[in-house]
């Protein structure tokens, strides 16, 4: 199809006040079927595609993203008559949380330096001692190791709810508009990462669950959401955290049939880069153990499966 007529690929990475009047009034005049008549559903899944992750000077800008951007928002305008939801979660920060800077301190009372990573063994020694929940903090970090899990990464503040880079990039934003306009159907927009006391990388549950948070552990009532389509494509950022750990979850609490229903767009997120551990060979490494049970690995240039 045609790209709208306010659609600029070269504003992918950038910040402008969306043009959300227009593609609202473009994406009615597409004419398309509405989304409920559906047969062949379709749920795009965008992970955390937000101004901090993509635009350059964001406070976590991954590489790359910006170019992810235009080639999902160009797939979503291309395949709008198609796609039956879009879900788009919002990574959502408080500026005292246990991956802050602000929650850690050494013996001389400095903070942590961004991409910090705490052990079980620094908390131990003392290297680095919690200002916050002492018990839980030492607990955590004991948790993380013992089931295996990224040890603890200390983030620049990022996704700060009430700031610009919580926002959704605006491109990405009008084809939203667009595709609800043109569909009749809203979007689902879910916020997750609020909580002080835990990562919350993957978009339904948290790094460690909280003692007595019940349900708030698992969010089934999303993911039943999502099952209810025959495909579901994911795209987002950062492919190595956010979107590994939301497809880990996936598999690991596996509905009957979803796994085969997962489409990876792989053109279409990109990895955190850090000095010393390459984040993007270990999710290359787990994605293609997921797709030998079952995930397809596709491209925003390949046709609909």
């Amino acid at each position: 199809m045609t790209m709208p007529t306010y659609y600029r690929a070269e504003r992918a990475g950038t910040l402008y006040v969306p043009e959300t009047l227009k593609a609202v009034d473009e994406g009615r005049r597409a004419q398309l079927s509405p989304a409920a008549a559906d047969k062949r559903r379709i749920a795009l899944l965008l992970i955390d595609m937000q101004v901090d992750f993509i635009h350059a000077d964001g406070a976590l800008s991954v590489p790359g993203a910006a170019e992810d951007t235009a080639r999902v928002v160009e797939w979503i305008y291309r395949h709008a008559g198609a796609i039956t939801t879009i879900a788009a979660s919002l990574d959502s920060h408080l500026p005292i949380q246990i991956f802050s800077p602000s929650w850690w301190a050494n013996a001389q009372g400095e903070h942590p330096l961004p991409y910090t990573v705490i052990s079980e063994a620094d908390v131990k020694t003392g290297r680095w001692h919690p200002l916050y929940e002492t018990e839980w903090s030492r607990t955590y970090v004991e948790k993380l190791e013992e089931h295996a899990k990224k040890q603890l990464m200390i983030w620049p503040y990022h996704t700060l709810i009430g700031t610009p880079g919580h926002n959704l990039m605006p491109v990405l934003y009008e084809a939203i508009a667009y595709h609800s306009s043109a569909r009749g159907a809203q979007p689902v927009l879910l916020s997750k990462g609020s909580e002080p006391l835990t990562e919350h990388y993957s978009i339904l549950e948290p790094e460690v669950k909280l003692p007595g948070k019940g349900t708030q552990n698992f969010n089934h009532d999303f993911l039943a959401l999502l099952a209810n389509h025959d495909e579901i494509y994911i795209a987002g950022q950062a492919k190595s955290h956010c979107v590994l750990e939301t497809v880990s979850s996936m598999v690991r609490y596996n509905l009957p049939g979803l796994v085969p229903k997962l489409r990876l767009l792989t053109d279409a997120m990109s990895s955190v880069q850090h000095p010393q551990i390459n984040f993007d060979a270990i999710a290359d490494e787990a994605f293609e153990r997921f797709r030998q049970n079952g995930l397809t690995l596709t491209n925003t240039q390949a046709a609909l499966a």
